[in-house]
């Protein structure tokens, strides 16, 4: 029997990875989880539905055409399965709560955590994202059963009643508080979720060995937390806690780590130019065990609508989505086909660059690694930092 799930960081040599799919994508309803602002026009305020189906094409196309650029390099590529239940645009409930269209399939990494051969599913924090684990099952279950070595567990499924979510959060958001008032909720981290249950998405971590570091956030909470630092260090392992000063650009509501942090190749981070890291322990730790760190070069392609999940509001932008890459190998990773200046970066640092076009995938919520979940790495489980 094969060893399949093998994953321990972000750059070693990728064998396998699951890339999500777009098929049956909806535009949610609202939920006191997140803000949605349909910037596309395609709906009305409040409203929800199905997306258009040639958005949802174009999506898949671009998908595909990853898949395509994996496989030219050698790695094995799952794709997501989609349940008729989103593809029929149909409503889902548990007996605390209904909400009338789910999300989308296109983003597995979000809520789901590989540590080496284990498989961790996430609590999530929305409604309309409750049920997205069931497009990972059927790969899961094929893991497992051919896989002797793999692990595989749920965190505790939430309920996610009102009890979870701060009342009125979204509306005093953008109505009431100024920005003085939001930085300080920032920097408080005091932001939509209640402590009421352990939430946590997986998109807030990314891995290096034997620590594994964590952006708190507005889709994680303090009992989310220390549910992964309980757990993480059960297994011999180091959670880290790390922030980033977004409150100063106006990003007051932190979204998943890996727009704001990457982790290329062993001894180097790279950041989101615009959010330095604010956490001196951290920094500490990186000097203390020669890591180099380094701003990436400023995002420069004009995306021309917003991201639809956006309550930043709509207009043609840059966005912090072009930082968003996947490692092939610790001298190869995908990013963005727009961000040329990113791109020159990586190659002066010896990392040759596959650009993926994934324009029309981002209007579904996420880019490269969003995208992904990688299930293979060559390498096990070493210590990036022994000088704690």
């Amino acid at each position: 029997m094969a060893k399949i799930v093998n994953s321990w960081n972000e750059w070693d040599p990728l064998k396998r990875v699951v890339v999500g799919c777009a098929e049956g994508a909806g535009w949610p309803a609202l939920e006191p989880a997140i803000h949605y602002k349909h910037d596309l026009g395609t709906y009305t305020y409040g409203s929800y539905g199905l997306w258009d189906e040639d958005a949802v094409a174009e999506a898949m196309e671009q998908q595909d055409g990853f898949q395509k650029a994996f496989e030219k390099r050698g790695v094995t590529v799952d794709r997501v399965v989609v349940h008729k239940s989103m593809k029929n645009g149909e409503p889902v409930s548990t007996p605390d709560w209904t909400i009338p269209m789910q999300r989308n399939a296109a983003n597995p990494r979000d809520l789901t955590l590989i540590l080496g051969n284990e498989i961790i599913e996430a609590t999530g924090t929305m409604r309309c994202r409750y049920y997205e684990y069931l497009y990972m099952r059927p790969l899961f279950e094929k893991y497992y059963k051919e896989d002797p070595d793999c692990q595989w567990i749920s965190a505790p499924r939430p309920r996610l009643t009102d009890a979870s979510y701060k009342r009125d959060y979204w509306f005093n958001y953008l109505n009431k508080w100024s920005d003085e008032e939001k930085a300080q909720r920032y920097y408080d981290k005091n932001w939509v979720l209640e402590e009421t249950e352990p939430l946590w998405d997986a998109a807030d971590m990314i891995r290096a060995g034997k620590d594994v570091f964590l952006q708190p956030s507005s889709v994680n909470n303090q009992l989310g937390r220390d549910w992964l630092h309980r757990y993480i260090t059960s297994r011999g392992l180091r959670l880290h806690e790390i922030r980033f000063d977004g409150a100063k650009i106006g990003h007051y509501a932190p979204w998943h780590i890996d727009c704001s942090l990457v982790f290329p190749r062993p001894g180097l981070a790279i950041y989101l130019w615009s959010k330095p890291i604010m956490s001196e322990d951290i920094l500490d730790l990186f000097r203390r065990n020669d890591w180099e760190v380094i701003p990436c070069a400023p995002m420069e392609y004009i995306w021309p609508q917003a991201n639809y999940t956006s309550f930043m509001g709509p207009g043609n932008a840059t966005s912090t989505a072009g930082m968003n890459v996947i490692s092939i190998d610790p001298k190869t990773i995908c990013a963005d086909a727009n961000e040329h200046g990113y791109a020159e970066q990586l190659n002066k640092l010896g990392i040759e660059v596959v650009p993926i076009q994934y324009d029309k995938v981002w209007r579904f919520g996420g880019m490269l690694h969003c995208n992904t979940l990688d299930i293979y790495r060559e390498g096990g489980c070493e210590d990036y930092f022994p000088n704690q």
